[in-house]
This record gives C-alpha cells, sequence and structure tokens, in this order.
C-alpha cells in the first residue's frame, strides 16, 4: 500500500525513531508510564536489532505514586458538590465518599488477580479481549476513547477554567461562554506541549502533582484545626435524600473522583514482582486516597454549611475565602495547577491505550504514528484533544459526569465479569493471586445499581451515554469486522492515512506494527 511506501521511505531517512540512539525515544512514548512520568527506564532497546522489550524497574513505591497520582485529579475539588447534591445531609455525603473508595479497593483488587493472570497491555480492554473476544473489546475501547478520555478532559479543564475565574465573579457563577473559551485555551496549550516535547509534557505532570497534594494537605491541616475548635454544626443527617435514585447519582460524583485506580494495571509488565506489589499498592493508594478524600470533605464542612457548598462551583475558593482571608488566593492558583497538571495527564496517557487497540488491528493506523522530528504521538494527541473540545459545548460539569459515569462502570463492571467467567471457563488458567469470589459479586452487583437505577432517574444523560456505546456496532461491522472490503474503499483509506501522514511528518513505530 502506498501508506507502508511511506513508512519505509520515512522510516530508512529517520531510521534512528526505530534504531540505535532513536530506540529509547520511541520505546517512550510507546510504553510510557501510566501516571504520564514518561520514564523511559522501564523500556529498553535490544542491542544493535532494534527489537523493544519491557523491563520491570518500578517498585512499590513506583506503583503506589502511579495510583495515587492517577486518582487524585479535579475530582474532589468539584464532586463534593455534585454528592451533596444528590444525598442532601452532610452525614449521608460523607458515607458516600467511604462507600466509592471501598468500592473502588474492591474493583482494584479484582484486577489484581485479571492483571497477574493476563497480562497483556491495555489493562480491562485486554481482559475482554481474552474473555469475551474481539467485539466486547471493541466496544470498551470505543467507550474509553471515544467518551471515557476526552469526556474526563473536558470536565477537568471546565473544573481548571472555573478556579481561575472564580476570583473574577466573587459574587456569582463565572460565565459559561468565558468558563469554556477557557478550557478550550487550557487543551490547546497542553496539545503544544504535548505534541511538541514529551519532556516538557512530562516535567508539567510533576510539578503539577505537587500542586494538588499541597493544596489537599493545606486544606485538610486548615480542617483539622476548625475541627479541634469544635466546628462541628453541619454535620447531621438533616435534609437527607433517600431516594434509591437520588443515592445512585452520588456515587457517580463520588466514583468519579476515584477514577484512575485501574491505571496501574496498564503497566503490570513494568511492575517489579507484581504478584507482591500489585495487591500491597492497590491497598496502600487506595487507603491512603480515601482517608484524603474523607478529610478533606470533612474539612469543607468544619466552615461551610450545605447551602454554602451547594452554591458554590469552585468550593475550595468558597473554602479558602472563608478560611485564609487575605491569603485566600493560594487555594484557587494551586487548584488550578492541580486541575491543569491532570488535563495534561490525560492528554499524556492516553496513547497507551490507541496502541494496544492498534496491535490488536482495532484503531486506525495513524493514531499508533510517532512524529518524525519531536518524537511525539501527534495523532493521539490531537484526536484526544478535539474530543475533549466537542464535549466543551455542554458546560454542565455534572451532566458530564453522569455521561463518564454510566460509560466508566458499565465497561469496568464487564470487565470485572472476566473474572469470575474465567474461573469457570478456564480454571486451569495460572492465578498468582487468587480472589475470593465474594468481591467480583459485590463489585457486580453494585455496578448494576450504579448503571441501572441511574437510567430511571437520569434518562437523558443515560441515554446519550447508550447511543454513544451503541455507535461503536456499526464502527466495528463497518471497519473492523468487514475484511473483504471493496477496493475503492481501501485506496480512499490508505489514501487518506497517507494524506494525514504527510500532513503530520508521522510513521509507525516498530513497536506497534505487525
Amino acid at each position: 500500500m502506498e501508506t507502508e511506501a511511506l513508512n519505509r521511505k520515512n522510516s530508512s531517512r529517520k531510521s534512528s525513531i526505530i534504531n540505535g540512539n532513536g530506540g529509547d525515544a520511541t520505546t517512550k512514548l510507546t510504553n510510557g508510564d501510566a501516571d504520564g512520568t514518561g520514564d523511559d527506564n522501564g523500556a529498553a532497546g535490544a542491542a544493535g536489532g532494534g527489537e523493544v522489550t519491557l523491563k520491570a524497574k518500578m517498585s512499590l513505591l513506583n506503583g503506589c505514586t502511579v495510583i495515587v497520582g492517577s486518582i487524585i485529579g479535579s475530582g474532589i475539588f468539584v464532586s463534593p458538590t455534585g454528592v451533596l447534591m444528590y444525598t442532601g445531609s452532610v452525614n449521608l455525603a460523607l458515607i458516600v465518599w467511604v462507600i466509592s473508595g471501598l468500592f473502588s479497593m474492591v474493583g482494584a483488587y479484582c484486577y489484581a488477580e485479571l492483571g497477574t493472570m493476563i497480562t497483556k497491555s491495555g489493562a480491562d480492554y485486554a481482559y475482554i479481549m481474552e474473555t469475551f473476544g474481539p467485539f466486547m473489546a471493541f466496544i470498551r475501547l470505543w467507550i474509553e476513547c471515544m467518551i471515557v478520555r476526552p469526556c474526563s478532559q473536558a470536565i477537568v479543564a471546565l473544573t481548571f477554567s472555573t478556579y481561575v475565574l472564580k476570583p473574577f465573579f466573587p459574587e456569582c457563577t463565572p460565565p459559561e461562554d468565558a468558563a469554556r473559551l477557557l478550557a478550550v485555551c487550557c487543551i490547546l496549550v497542553l496539545t503544544l506541549i504535548n505534541c511538541w516535547d514529551v519532556k516538557w509534557a512530562t516535567a508539567v505532570q510533576d510539578i503539577f502533582t505537587y500542586a494538588k497534594l499541597l493544596a489537599l494537605f493545606i486544606i485538610i491541616a486548615t480542617g483539622m484545626y476548625q475541627l479541634y475548635l469544635g466546628n462541628v454544626q453541619y454535620f447531621t443527617f438533616e435534609n437527607t435524600d433517600a431516594k434509591v435514585t437520588s443515592l445512585a447519582l452520588s456515587f457517580y460524583s463520588g466514583l468519579f473522583a476515584y477514577n484512575g485506580w485501574n491505571y496501574l494495571n496498564f503497566i503490570i509488565e513494568e511492575l517489579k514482582d507484581p504478584v507482591k506489589n500489585l495487591p500491597r499498592a492497590i491497598a496502600i493508594s487506595c487507603t491512603l486516597v480515601t482517608v484524603v478524600y474523607v478529610m478533606a470533605n470533612v474539612s469543607f464542612y468544619t466552615i461551610l454549611s450545605p447551602d454554602e457548598v451547594l452554591g458554590s462551583s469552585a468550593v475550595a475558593v468558597t473554602y479558602a475565602e472563608r478560611a485564609f482571608g487575605m491569603l485566600a488566593w493560594t487555594i484557587p492558583v494551586f487548584v488550578a495547577l492541580s486541575t491543569f497538571g491532570a488535563v495534561n495527564g490525560i492528554l499524556l496517557t492516553s496513547s497507551r491505550l490507541f496502541y494496544a487497540g492498534a496491535n490488536e488491528g482495532q484503531m486506525p493506523e495513524i493514531l499508533t504514528m510517532i512524529q518524525i522530528q519531536r518524537f511525539t504521538p501527534t495523532p493521539a494527541v490531537l484526536a484526544m484533544a478535539l474530543l475533549s473540545m466537542l464535549y466543551l459545548t455542554v458546560s454542565d460539569i455534572f451532566a458530564l459526569i453522569n455521561y463518564v459515569g454510566f460509560a466508566t462502570w458499565l465497561s469496568i463492571g464487564v470487565a470485572v465479569l472476566c473474572l469470575p467467567w474465567l474461573r469457570w471457563a478456564q480454571p486451569n488458567l495460572p492465578r498468582p493471586i487468587r480472589v475470593p469470589m465474594v468481591f467480583p459479586i459485590i463489585y457486580l452487583i453494585a455496578t448494576i445499581f450504579v448503571t441501572v437505577v441511574p437510567m430511571y432517574a437520569s434518562p437523558v444523560e443515560t441515554g446519550y451515554g447508550i447511543l454513544m456505546i451503541l455507535s461503536s456496532i456499526p464502527v466495528y461491522l463497518v471497519f473492523i469486522a468487514w475484511k473483504n472490503k471493496p477496493i475503492w474503499f481501501q485506496k480512499t483509506m490508505g489514501g487518506l492515512t497517507q494524506a494525514l501522514q504527510k500532513l503530520m511528518m508521522v510513521v509507525r513505530p516498530k513497536a506497534a506494527s505487525k
């Protein structure tokens, strides 16, 4: 094909991309850490041959850092309002936060067995591929690439813009159009950084990770002082909304804040002694994040009334205004830095899933390609940025969270279903970690609750989510299942791929080619 000709031509002209000195650069992009650190120590090219292999160099501490860094993002700064909106009372909201953390821990524990049993790249995508075949795996890939990642990025970008604008609109909500435009600017700036140099992107990620942790520790420290002073008047069950539908929607906001607990499974082949370190990293990280999230929420309610939380589009800013006085400006700065880094993290880590899908022949070839001068996954980054900006046509953060929540927990529930299914269908598979069957059963029951009940409570958002998921079926039938495509169709697709290659100056890395 013409695409192959261009690949060979560019590969010979820029052979350092694939072989020799350029091997590490390409390896870093195709096998980069899930937390976006871009550390290429976990990969190496075989001497002289240009073959790409992964080396297990991540310690238990590195694994904990991946999970904690992936989970803590914008959720803790936006979700308190969403959880309280549906629970009605502070005490029930705190219970939802605790249960959401436990729910995530159970899911992560189930993933520990799957991750040590099926060691392919791609995490839950690989588990579903192995268990239920390519059709179900493609639906999972479609949900993640078309809904979860770009929609999550839109939510985080909107949170960033809200916190940046809030000091300029202290008495009201920032204008929707201004928030959306600033969110677009955030995505475009980070898209440029990620397309220009991976080292720049990883530097942004490292610096901004510290910003979000510092903001949370400041909030928790002042909250504990307020508790010491006896400010507990808002910790009651007053105005509790006991409807099952409202409770299910409250979990969408709570669970959104815990998204990312499964990211370590994407790089399990780079983890030292995964049988021992994977469950330890999960237990330590999920416990730590749950404690931090609950204590942050407790801190908010030591000063802010439920009405103040519900009336605020930026809870941490409102808290800072009450707690820090003249220094209140520091918290929105730290939160803005945190969310800016979170947007960068999503852009930086999304290419791994594209590569996993492309290696199974389920993603467009162009999305696996690397820019021949900058050594960055430019097509994947641009695709993610464009989809994210499309979701910014909706400025309601909580509606976007409902889109993501339904799609995320439905697909992760199917991945957890792989565990009991494989116990029955393939009982002789090696299982270094064997999870008690009660855990996947509990998780699956909870997943049914948080996906089925909101269909009644929030039919519009879940309806859109279902339509987006079902849109994967014709795409699969036309582009993957249909093998004997007409010559004109193949030429058209080949010509389009070649044109995009010329436009962006990209080629396939050797690790992604079949």
